[in-house]
Parts: C-alpha cells; sequence; structure tokens
C-alpha cells in the first residue's frame, strides 16, 4: 500500500536546554521533511520561543507544568502519523534511519516499538544497551533480536500502541519509565526489537557517569517498576536491598524516601504481568554472559 502523507513523526520533550535543543532541530534529518513536535516542559529559558523563531515548521506544545516523560505523551496526541520516533533535547536520528524503521513496522504488524543503535556523538562509539541488545539474550524473531529495554531517543514506536497502553507513567515522572512501557506493551502482546539500521545520535552535555541525584531518581524508578508489574518476592527484595544501602548510603536514602511516598499509588496501579514476561524481563536485566561478544559496529554495517 502507498501512503502519501508521512508515516512517521518525531517528537521531543524539552526543559530548559535551548541551545542543545535548536542544535538536535538542525541535526534531523530534514531531507525527509519529517513533521516535528516539540514538548516545551515549562521551559524558563526561552525555548519555545527560539523554536518558533529558527524552525517555524515545528509544531511546539507548550506545558504550564513539567510533566516529566509524560511530556511525550502530550507530544504522541499531537502527532498525527501513525509511527512516532522519540528524540532527546541532545539526540537526533541519523537520515535514513527512519525510514527503515517504518519499513519493519510496516513489514511486522505486531511489533510496537523499533529501538536503534545508540551511537555517541563525541567519538561515534556506541552505548553499553546497544552492543547488549546485538547480543539478541531474549532470542530473534524474524523482525530482529527482542528487547525489554531501550533509551526512549532510540525509540520509534507504533502510535496506537504506545496510547493504548496509556504511554509513560505519571507515577515515576522520569528515568526509568522505559523499563515499564516495555512491560504493558509486552504484557499486551507487543512485539519490541532491536534493528541494526536505525541509529540515533547522543551528546550528552556532561559526563556519562550519573549524578547521586539521577541515581537516587533511577533507583527510586527501578524498584517502583518491581512492584507496579513484577512478582512480589522480587519487590520486596529489591526494597530490602535499597533499605539496606539507605543506611551509609545519602542517596540511597534520598531513593528509598521516594519509594516510601509513591508506594501507596503503586500499589494501587500494580498489575503483575505474565509469567512469560517476567522471565524474559528478568534475563534482560541481567549482564551479558561474561565471554560473550557482540559483533563489532563496523562488521554490524
Amino acid at each position: 500500500m502507498v501512503h502519501s502523507e508521512p508515516a512517521v513523526s518525531v517528537v521531543i520533550a524539552t526543559r530548559d536546554r535551548r541551545e542543545s535543543l535548536l542544535r538536535s532541530l538542525t541535526r534531523l534529518d530534514t531531507e525527509q521533511r519529517l513533521p516535528v513536535v516539540v514538548v516545551d516542559n515549562a521551559s524558563t529559558d526561552g525555548s519555545a520561543a527560539a523554536v518558533r523563531a529558527q524552525h517555524p515548521d515545528v509544531d511546539v506544545v507548550q506545558l504550564a507544568a513539567n510533566a516529566g516523560a509524560v511530556a511525550r505523551t502530550d507530544g504522541v496526541r499531537s502527532a498525527t502519523t501513525r509511527y512516532v520516533a522519540f528524540a532527546d533535547d541532545d539526540s537526533w536520528w541519523e537520515p535514513g534511519s527512519l525510514d527503515a524503521a517504518v519499513a519493519l513496522l510496516d513489514a511486522h504488524p505486531r511489533v510496537a516499538v523499533v529501538v536503534g543503535r545508540v551511537r555517541m556523538a563525541g567519538d561515534g562509539s556506541e552505548d553499553a544497551v546497544t552492543r547488549k541488545h546485538r547480543l539478541a539474550l531474549l532470542g530473534r524473531s524474524a523482525a530482529g533480536p527482542g528487547v525489554l529495554s531501550f533509551p526512549a531517543f532510540a525509540a520509534v514506536v507504533r502510535r496506537d500502541a504506545y496510547l493504548g497502553v496509556g504511554g509513560f507513567s505519571r507515577l515515576l515522572f522520569f528515568g526509568g519509565e522505559e523499563h515499564l512501557l516495555a512491560l504493558d506493551l509486552a504484557a499486551a502482546g507487543w512485539d519490541l526489537v532491536f534493528s541494526e539500521d536505525v541509529v540515533a545520535w547522543h551528546d550528552p552535555a556532561g559526563p556519562d557517569r550519573p549524578t547521586a541525584a539521577r541515581w537516587a531518581l533511577q533507583t527510586r524508578n527501578d524498584v517502583l517498576v518491581d512492584w507496579l508489574r513484577r512478582p512480589l518476592p522480587v519487590a520486596l527484595a529489591a526494597t530490602g536491598r535499597l533499605a539496606r544501602r539507605a543506611r551509609t548510603e545519602p542517596a540511597a536514602r534520598t531513593a528509598l524516601a521516594g519509594v516510601v511516598r509513591r508506594l501507596p499509588a503503586a500499589l494501587r496501579q500494580r498489575r503483575p504481568v505474565p509469567a512469560e514476561v517476567e522471565r524474559r524481563f528478568a534475563t534482560a536485566q541481567r549482564p551479558a554472559p561474561p565471554g560473550q561478544q557482540a559483533v563489532s559496529p563496523a562488521a554490524a554495517g
């Protein structure tokens, strides 16, 4: 079937990162003239006005308050294409990558998410998540290696599937929200796959190592995901490990306090995934087997 309208839009959520955002918009594949939606998370640095002035074809959605990762869902709702490619204000898609993602999604109607390779703008290297995905620890289908974790900026989603499971979680706000989305999509019967032909470039402003505050946020959300979707023994064990670390580590105390504050809401939203989805997610969370090497980027094309 020939589609005359664009098949994919790009959605970027941003907050107070005007210069980085403008650079990323410039680097996006403008030759395809894809629709772009920027969702501004109540920035105070003039981001929305700058985008409108320098990129008038971009649709800007301004939020009255910072919605965290849920801002992406506002962008998806604004998009009218059947697929949506996420980007961050410090990332962009390599030319041709989104065409490859569209072709894969068109060919495999049960695939909800195509996860691309992540390459670092500084030196062209691939990130650790990409190297792990290439190992196909969850097996392969005709569409590609299965995955149950990914960075949002390297994901192209089927719009109806994403909205059908509610998108990113308001409870988590930001940090690790992709884990919960992956579990919900898998529980709903969708596939998520990795593709060598889809490439997202990342140019983070700071060092790759997370700050203590970012670690606390990520850890809080990892434990909340356990309470939201995983077996009770898994959630109890994760909380116990965090509590033990909290005795001596300030960041762990911050994470644990965040879990405690949000636990009543998490319990109200608790919906454990099927056993097979849990088994695959547990496999995805484990480190790659020692000595098992991924194909080099050059060999992978």
